[in-house]
This record gives structure tokens, sequence and C-alpha cells, in this order.
């Protein structure tokens, strides 16, 4: 797959692999000029050959995806796939969980968007992501755009029979977990759903068998702040990279009742913000297809299925205007939010 990504282009394996080749944009030019009988330039063969060890022998259309430029200039979205969800945490900055949304076609228009806004790197976040009926056709139609797919999720279903499946025959970017406990008692006294804790390690043992790319991200709150040390040690027993978070969100509507679930003997201090690229080389979608300039600025937003593209420069323009206004920046600095 050969694809714009801001100023440079890149050729990659397929969209799940986490490598890729720089390529200069006359070679990008030229695997765009190609029709389906042409053979692989030489450059090609041994590209493909160094960076991945694979050799290129049926025609070059069988195998090569050319993703178009877009003159957008995003490189990479969220997307909300649905909000709901099969656990019930207290410190979820989602605030009311509701099984609402798009429709099939509403999914299809809305990666499309995405893709011709020039989005390469896509993370599915729910709510619970695996969860929603139609998250297998849209994970694979997301593939099918050539996009790079990172998947969020609480690893409920990674035990599943479809969903191991799924990722065997289309295999993720990155998978993202999150981990709440160490033993059932706490999981399930954080994540509300009895049983939760077991099958939190069978999604486990699944995605190590299957050899897929997890990342577990530790979440420390008030109810499980004494299980910290046997969570890390959990990560590392799997033998999965894994971070530790500490500092909560407010909800998405503002409300602030997850703060009162920090521990806050845990909290770490949080660097000034001084701005990043919201809005301007990223943007995130709930949903209903509204985008934002990232998951906590949600306001102002656009429509894209009503509005389509060319809703999609005013999100840019915001951040272009905040310039170094600090005011219009997020805030927070020490251990505040």
């Amino acid at each position: 797959m050969a694809s714009p990504f801001l100023s440079d282009y890149l050729l990659l394996l397929h969209p799940g692999h986490p490598s890729g080749v720089r390529i200069p944009e006359a070679r990008y030019n030229e695997l765009r000029a190609l029709t389906g009988l042409d053979a692989a330039p030489v450059w090609l063969h041994d590209a493909a050959r160094q960076a991945w060890g694979l050799t290129l022998d049926r025609p070059l259309a069988a195998d090569l995806l050319v993703r178009e430029r877009s003159r957008y200039g995003y490189a990479k979205a969220s997307w909300e796939i649905n909000l709901g969800c099969d656990y019930d945490c207290a410190f979820c900055y989602l605030g009311e969980k509701r099984f609402e949304g798009l429709d099939w076609e509403g999914k299809q228009q809305l990666l499309r968007t995405m893709r011709d806004a020039g989005v390469l790197w896509l993370q599915i976040t729910g709510g619970e992501a695996l969860i929603d009926r139609e998250f297998g056709a849209a994970y694979e139609y997301a593939h099918q755009l050539g996009m790079m797919v990172q998947v969020s999720s609480n690893g409920s279903s990674l035990r599943k029979a479809p969903i191991r499946e799924l990722f065997a025959r289309h295999r993720p970017y990155r998978l993202t977990l999150s981990v709440y406990g160490a033993t059932a008692e706490t999981y399930e006294k954080v994540t509300r759903n009895r049983g939760s804790f077991g099958r939190f390690l069978e999604g486990l043992d699944a995605a190590r068998a299957d050899g897929l790319p997890v990342r577990l991200n530790v979440i420390v709150s008030d109810y499980n702040a004494h299980e910290v040390d046997d969570m890390v040690a959990l990560c590392e027993r799997y033998g999965f990279p894994h971070q530790v978070f500490t500092n909560m969100s407010p909800t998405i509507d503002g409300e602030a009742n997850p703060l009162a679930s920090q521990a806050e003997t845990h909290m770490t201090p949080r660097s000034v913000f001084t701005g990043c690229n919201a809005g301007h080389t990223f943007f995130h979608v709930n949903p209903h297809g509204i985008a934002s300039i990232c998951k906590v600025g949600r306001d102002p937003s656009v429509n894209l299925i009503t509005e389509g593209l060319d809703a999609l420069p005013r999100l840019a323009k915001l951040y272009q205007e905040a310039g170094d206004r600090r005011e219009l920046y997020c805030q927070h600095g020490g251990y505040g939010s």
C-alpha cells in the first residue's frame, strides 16, 4: 500500500503491519500511474524484500493499493463507534453510555469521508468497540480503505471466536486494552460486572496465543490503587508493554464526578499544556458522525454526515486562530486539571 502521510509518502506492507518505508513523491506518482498489468518496478521489489522479506510474484494489481492525496491534510482520527459498554465503571469519562449511533450505511459513509480527509491511522474506540454489532464489518471496511486501525477495548470479547477470526484475517495495527485490577474482587468492583475479570484474562490469553500487538493501560483509581504493583506485574507476566494512568478526566458533558475516583497518592504531575495537533492533523468523531478537535474538546463541532468534508476546515481554523493565546487551549498544570 502506498499512501500520502502529511508531507511524506509511505509504502506499507498491509494495514496491520507495524513498519513502513518512506518513499519520495516521484515514486508515489509512479505507483499511482501503474495499470493492473504493469510489472512492479525494480525499486519496489527491492524495497519489499529489504523491509519485509517479501517477493513480489503476482500482477501488481492483485497486491497494490494506492491511496489518493487529500487536500485536507489530516493524518489521524479517532472514532467512537458506539458509546455502549458492557462495563459500568464509575470513573468513565463518557458519563451516560447509550447504545446508539449511525446505521451501517452511515458508518460506511463516515469511513469513506475520513479516508478522503487523508486519515491513514484510525483508532476505533467506544464505549466498548468490540460489542458493537457492526464492529467487524466496519473494521474490515476500514482495512479495505487502507487505514491502519488501532482498536481500544476492555478485552472482554477478545476470547470470542468471531473476534479472533476477524483479527486473524485482518491484523490490527495496535490493540490497546485497559487493566482495572489484578484480582477478581477488585476488577469486578471497578467494572461492576460479575465475571468480568475471568473474561478479561481469557481475552489476554487469546491475544497472546494469537500474537496480537497488545498494549495495556493500567487505569488507577481509588478502587484499585492498592493493586497497582500487582497490575503492573500482571502486564509483565503476559509480556505486553504497558503504561500507568493515574489522573482522571471530567466527563465529556463537563460533569466532574470521575475526579472523585482519583487515587490522590498516586496522581502524577502534568506538564503545562503548550498546544497539540487537535483539529489540525487529527480529529475525533462520535457515534453520530459529529467531528470535534479531540475527545475532550467537543465544542465546536461539525457534522460529517450532513455537511461532509467541506466542514472539516472549520476545525483547522479553530486551531489556527488559537495561535499562542493560551486561554483558548486546554488548561492544566501541576496536579490540577
